[in-house]
């Protein structure tokens, strides 16, 4: 089982603080920035960063449904972990300053891989699937907080 990490970058032209608190409002923000591979988004506990529980499925492929079950921490500041309890999944969002008025925004997500030909395939594809879905996420926060 090999680990699969998919990584994707965008700087925001927004401060750091307005970024991170908009991915971290889980009540308001972040279900109106989830593409259309979201599904069932559901707050279940708290709602703006650190102690939230939420559910979505995650429609990668045609095929590939993940129903995930995340914990959120914020291990230190700019950062929150999305901890699946359902998986391996670990997503991994940092915001950093970039510069007068901007941010940079990565989000990192690790998980075990399957073995066989099929984790070689997964290691391949799922990458590249994911960070598109991850760009379009962060180009609609770009979107929400360059209001």
């Amino acid at each position: 089982m090999a680990q699969v990490e998919a990584t994707t970058e965008r700087v925001i032209a927004a401060d750091a603080e307005t970024v991170f608190d908009a991915l971290a409002d889980y009540k308001e923000v972040r279900g109106k920035v989830l593409p259309g591979h979201f599904s069932e988004y559901e707050v279940r506990e708290g709602g703006d960063g650190e102690g939230t529980l939420v559910h979505w499925k995650l429609q990668a492929t045609s095929k590939r449904v993940r129903d995930c079950l995340l914990e959120v921490t914020e291990p230190t500041d700019g950062q929150l972990v999305e901890k699946d309890r359902n998986s391996s999944m670990v997503t991994t969002w940092t915001v950093t300053p970039a510069g007068e008025g901007r941010s940079k925004a990565v989000v990192s997500t690790v998980w075990n891989g399957a073995g066989g030909i099929g984790g070689f395939f997964e290691k391949t594809f799922a990458p590249k699937g994911l960070g598109r879905i991850y760009d379009e996420l962060l180009q609609n926060l770009a979107t929400e907080v360059e209001k």
